[in-house]
């Protein structure tokens, strides 16, 4: 049974125990793999696809005849579904590309800054039981609106050979360019250092299990990454005049997708704090993945009861949460109030499925409590700064004085010989 505790009794490290480090063996083994992979290439990746995957692969791409196979499979219905989804996270999304700028306000002095995407970005998509067609979307979705020239996908095939079917579908409506069938962290270390079949990418993004997530870590400094994901995250804040049924649907939305799991209520209501422990113990044994919840909410859960809602966001803020519910009757009053959520649900009527599918912000989120620095899943990811100046040579001239006493003060004397040696001719 989920726990109840009292905000101003609680330990800060009883709800901020999330350590997402890999154990010693996984590290061990994520290093054995991606050595081999770079010695071995494709090889490698078949291997490791019969090993774990059961699959044997006499091509390790996609053909666009599994694709027509996977939209048959899928149904226009869900097509259709798809086809929206993609639609709102494009529109989304396109409002976050950015302008170069020129900055040209003093004499002989032109500064600016421009925008360019990366060229090779690769998604991992994870299979099996967790196939999220989701995912596909938002990672691949942000890089074509970034204009990212070539992206590669990689997800395991089952048994049969075959990748699921709405990966499949969700991947072609992306507009993916190329998709391998192989899984983790053989993948990630065939996207970093490539393979004869698999372009070597600029940056990976994606979540995965803890092999997946330590060799992103691995590979970072080869290539980009967008972030280490940890187990999913939910926190609900709410009043009491929230419905208890509806608040415990909502934590147990992401209690059902792994053990390690955190689900957690906040509220300024003891009587809704109850009400939300006896419902859980109704609801989990209805879920298909009921032993999956249970555990989550036994071990990770938490309900966390404040004085008021101010102490409530004080808990979010110090929580900084993947997912954010603000269940209250105001939520436009608390939203300014917030420092650290990966992503905030506002209103009663706004479950975070609904971010997690459809609406159209990212749900690719910092996890583990590192929305204090870091954010979604972004255009951002997909694209880089490059700043540029300009200097007419009397433009120089007027501070070539300074920087040469700045680099000095240094002991850097080659910089400020580099600029000075450019008037010493005129000054004889």
């Amino acid at each position: 049974m989920i726990r109840i505790l009292s905000f101003d009794a609680v330990r800060p490290e009883e709800i901020l125990n999330r350590d997402i480090r890999a154990e010693a063996d996984v590290e061990a083994v994520v290093d054995g793999i991606i050595a081999d992979v770079r010695a071995r290439g494709d090889q490698a990746l078949r291997d490791y696809a019969r090993k774990f995957d059961g699959a044997d692969l006499d091509s390790l791409l996609v053909t666009k005849e599994e694709i027509d196979e996977a939209f048959a499979a899928v149904g226009e219905d869900f097509l259709t579904t798809l086809r929206m989804a993609a639609a709102n996270i494009r529109a989304f999304h396109e409002h976050q590309v950015h302008k170069d700028f020129v900055i040209n306000d003093t004499p002989g002095v032109v500064l600016g800054q421009k925008y360019t995407p990366i060229e090779k970005a690769g998604v991992y998509v994870p299979g099996g039981t967790a196939a999220y067609p989701s995912t596909v979307l938002m990672d691949v979705i942000p890089a074509k609106v970034a204009g990212v020239r070539e992206i590669v996908m990689t997800t395991p095939a089952g048994k049969d050979g075959k990748v699921n079917p709405n990966i499949l579908a969700a991947a072609a409506v992306a507009g993916i360019d190329k998709i391998v069938k192989s899984g983790g962290a053989q993948a990630v270390a065939a996207l970093a250092y490539g393979t004869e079949t698999v372009p070597a990418v600029d940056k990976i993004v994606g979540p995965g299990n803890i092999y997946v997530a330590t060799a992103k870590r691995k590979v970072f400094g080869k290539v980009g990454i967008d972030m280490i994901a940890g187990p999913s995250e939910i926190l609900v804040l709410a009043d009491g005049g929230c419905n208890p049924v509806w608040v415990a649907a909502d934590l147990l939305s992401q209690a059902e997708h792994d053990k390690l799991a955190t689900a957690v209520l906040v509220t300024d209501s003891m009587e809704l704090a109850k009400a939300v422990q006896a419902e859980l113990e109704v609801q989990i044994p209805q879920l298909p993945r009921a032993a999956i919840a249970r555990e989550s909410i036994d071990t990770n859960g938490k309900i966390i009861v404040t004085d008021d809602l101010n102490k409530a966001v004080e808990a979010a803020n110090l929580i900084a949460p993947e997912h954010l519910e603000l269940c209250v009757e105001d939520p436009f009053a608390l939203l300014g109030q917030i420092r650290n959520a990966g992503s905030i649900f506002m209103g009663r009527n706004v479950p975070e499925a609904l971010g997690d599918y459809f609406a159209g912000p990212n749900h690719t989120l910092p996890t583990s409590g590192t929305a204090r620095f870091s954010s979604p899943l972004s255009v951002d990811d997909f694209v880089k700064k490059s700043s540029f100046l300009y200097y007419t040579r009397d433009a120089l001239a007027d501070v070539k004085d300074r920087i040469a006493d700045f680099a000095e003060r240094e002991g850097l004397h080659a910089h400020a010989k580099s600029v000075t040696i450019r008037y010493e001719e005129a000054e004889q």
